[in-house]
């Protein structure tokens, strides 16, 4: 009887396709990658045209001499790692490992592990796509050129064990260029305004907000413009100048992307996205599901694609149908998005069976699983089912030359939010606007405006930084989450309560890569570059030719950057703070989470302390000195040296100049001063250092 030999990436996958397949099948697992380059240098021979030095991972003999073994016992060897460009990649790791001829080769893909795909993949072998693999090659060889030639410079520069990679610097380069965004912004003063109307015959008065006057909106910026608006407003005569009724179409989302997915997740589920892959992954290799065994439950992971496959549309319709009724299926079942980042014709994320919801399986998943494959299960079924229909009125009020509007809108059918609500969906529900119409008699009974100031952007999020690499073209989609990891753990960014901060060291590691590598963390670029690798996917570009292009300004800049760079180390600078412990002055060093204090006697003498550097500002409060100071993850602020009896502490940079408007203490934000009040709102050009020669 033959015999056939299926390797899979994940041993997670093992038993739930031995058990599709039958005895004939021997299914193994190559535990990811089992050659990569070298780890102790670059593996890239530079001088015979960038060819990669492989070699077999350390640990993986072993497996590799099992593999070996039933690949001698077995008729056909079917190679089933993941259909993306990095499983093309694995596979023919494989196939050179292995020894594997070429007629031995059958490449199989399957974007859900179910029994059917899978049966379905073996009549649809192929060969390996060597576009594929070269589209991996290029992307391994560049970023391990990128990062073997630019961390040496910062390890000399810096300090050691700090790294560059192609996406990671770019990504922090994005959060830094935030940062400064936020430090510079200074907040302009606006106004709103609302009036509220007795309205004939009604129990409760009628909140509008103000519009502009009849030639359209007006925004309200100073507190003298706003009241010789309420004036106006308080001696005219309030009317109905419009009622407008109309419907509105809400469209049934799109199923998610590896990108969409770890935004959602974050935003509702609060998972990293680190968490949200690693409970997909665990999603699509298999779970035990009472009564079923061990089966995918997900598509697979990685896609930039919205595509649903047929028989799932089909299944949908028929699920929904049964369930909800025919008016809330989709007239529109295929949903395309045409994106020259699609990858290899993925399908989006869904449940491999839609009537597996999560109500039924509940029992057979963890806490977090539940809650991610209900997200995913809800978003999928919602995608195909009817847009939601909203009935909308419209009022406009003048009052003399000003105007007033007011709106309501009522769900009539809620269609696929009957499975999936995101927070863009509150209806705003005013009751009174149903009865109002251009002959309702309306008196005005307050009136009075509120005093706002704009807010800075928001600070970057993982799931807001995903979508904006997303959206500027950099990495892809299996490279989002351990980019963010990359750069949390170097310490070079800290995350506190979802937001992301750049810390001390990520700032000097940003300012090294503009200076020298300004390429590098070129966001345009980056982007431009990922063009090219999608080109060697598609048989367009060669990759060496993207390599030989890189390189050589790369190395020129490398050059550079040894002889010209100034060393941003921080020396072991003594200082005034004395030893308790032997009687030697302190001096500064630096660690993993920046300066510190440490004893010159060391490793005799191990003591150390926090290092408190003062700024030569008196604290407001009680005037001691003022220092900074790091939090916990290392994000810094500024803060009383005789902190906790003394509370006070601001994240911007006090200045020792006080406002001439009220008096208290001004942050230097950018190259402006702006007091630190919001309601004294002063600001002026920045001329600290000019003050401090005078």
């Amino acid at each position: 009887m033959a015999k056939y030999l299926v390797i899979v990436e994940s041993p997670a996958k093992v038993k739930t396709i031995k058990k599709f397949l039958g005895a004939n099948y021997e299914v193994m697992a190559s535990q990811g990658h089992v050659r990569d380059l070298p780890k102790s240098q670059m593996g890239i021979d530079i001088e015979h045209d960038y060819e990669p030095k492989y070699i077999t991972i350390r640990g993986k003999g072993d497996l590799l001499a099992a593999l070996r073994k039933e690949v001698k016992k077995a008729d056909k060897v079917y190679l089933a790692t993941d259909p993306d460009r990095e499983g093309e990649a694995i596979s023919w790791h494989l196939a050179q490992a292995l020894k594997l001829e070429e007629k031995d080769i059958y490449r199989i893909t399957f974007n859900e592990i179910t029994k059917n795909a899978v049966k379905a993949s073996l009549k649809d072998a192929r060969k390996i796509d060597m576009n594929l693999v070269d589209a991996q090659q290029s992307r391994r060889v560049l970023d391990r050129i990128v990062g073997y030639s630019i961390s040496p410079i910062l390890w000399n520069k810096i300090k050691r064990g700090l790294s560059a990679g192609r996406v990671q610097s770019v990504a922090l380069r994005i959060i830094c260029d935030r940062e400064d965004e936020i430090n510079a912004f200074i907040p302009e003063e606006y106004w709103t305004m609302e009036a509220s109307f007795d309205v004939k015959g009604e129990k409760k008065p009628l909140v509008a907000k103000f519009y502009g006057d009849k030639s359209g909106k007006i925004d309200i910026k100073t507190q003298e413009q706003m009241q010789g608006i309420l004036e106006a407003v308080k001696k005219g005569k309030p009317a109905v100048e419009s009622v407008k009724k109309s419907e509105k179409t809400k469209k049934s989302p799109l199923p998610f992307t590896t990108s969409t997915l770890q935004q959602e997740a974050s935003k509702t589920l609060n998972f990293a996205t680190q968490k949200t892959m690693r409970i997909a992954q665990q999603l699509y290799e298999g779970v035990d599901i009472a009564g079923r065994g061990s089966i995918g439950i997900i598509t697979y992971l990685r896609t930039d694609s919205t595509r649903v496959a047929d028989e799932a549309q089909v299944a949908a319709a028929d699920y929904i149908t049964e369930n909800y009724g025919e008016k809330y299926l989709s007239e529109i079942h295929t949903k395309k998005k045409d994106d020259k980042k699609i990858q290899d014709a993925h399908e989006a994320i869904r449940p491999t069976d839609i009537s597996l919801s999560p109500a039924i399986i509940k029992e057979s998943l963890s806490r977090d699983q539940f809650r991610l494959y209900q997200l995913i299960w809800k978003r999928f079924t919602a995608s195909q089912m009817a847009p939601a229909l909203y009935e909308t009125t419209s009022v406009k009020i003048a009052t003399g030359y000003y105007r007033f509007t007011v709106a309501a809108s009522k769900v009539v059918f809620d269609g696929f939010m009957s499975v999936y609500k995101s927070d863009d969906d509150k209806e705003e529900a005013n009751a009174l606007v149903k009865g109002i119409d251009e002959k309702s008699v309306l008196k005005l009974e307050d009136v009075a405006g509120t005093q706002h100031f704009t807010q800075p952007p928001a600070h970057y999020t993982e799931a807001s930084l995903v979508k904006t690499l997303e959206e500027l073209g950099i990495g892809r989609p299996s490279t989002y989450a351990p980019t963010i990891s990359t750069i949390i753990a170097r310490r070079y960014i800290v995350k506190e309560n979802k937001n992301l901060y750049v810390s001390e060291l990520g700032e000097a590691v940003n300012k090294m890569m503009k200076d020298a590598f300004p390429t590098i963390v070129d966001v345009n670029f980056t982007a431009n570059m990922e063009s090219l690798l999608d080109g060697v996917e598609e048989g367009t570009v060669k990759w060496k030719e993207i390599i030989r292009n890189f390189y050589p300004d790369l190395d020129e800049a490398i050059k550079e950057a040894e002889k010209n760079l100034e060393n941003v180390k921080i020396a072991d600078e003594e200082t005034d703070v004395v030893c308790e412990k032997c009687g030697r002055n302190m001096v500064i060093k630096y660690g993993p989470h920046g300066k510190f204090l440490g004893c010159p006697g060391f490793p005799e003498c191990r003591n150390t302390k926090p290092y408190l550097e003062k700024i030569g500002v008196a604290c407001p409060q009680c005037g001691k000195d003022i220092v900074l100071r790091k939090t916990k993850k290392g994000r810094k602020y500024y803060g009383c040296e005789s902190n906790p009896e003394c509370d006070f502490m601001t994240w911007q940079k006090p200045s020792e100049k006080k406002c001439p408007k009220c008096g208290g203490y001004m942050l230097e934000k950018g190259n402006k001063l702006v007091c630190h009040d919001e309601n004294c709102g002063y600001v002026e050009v920045n001329n600290h250092t000019k003050d401090q020669t005078e």
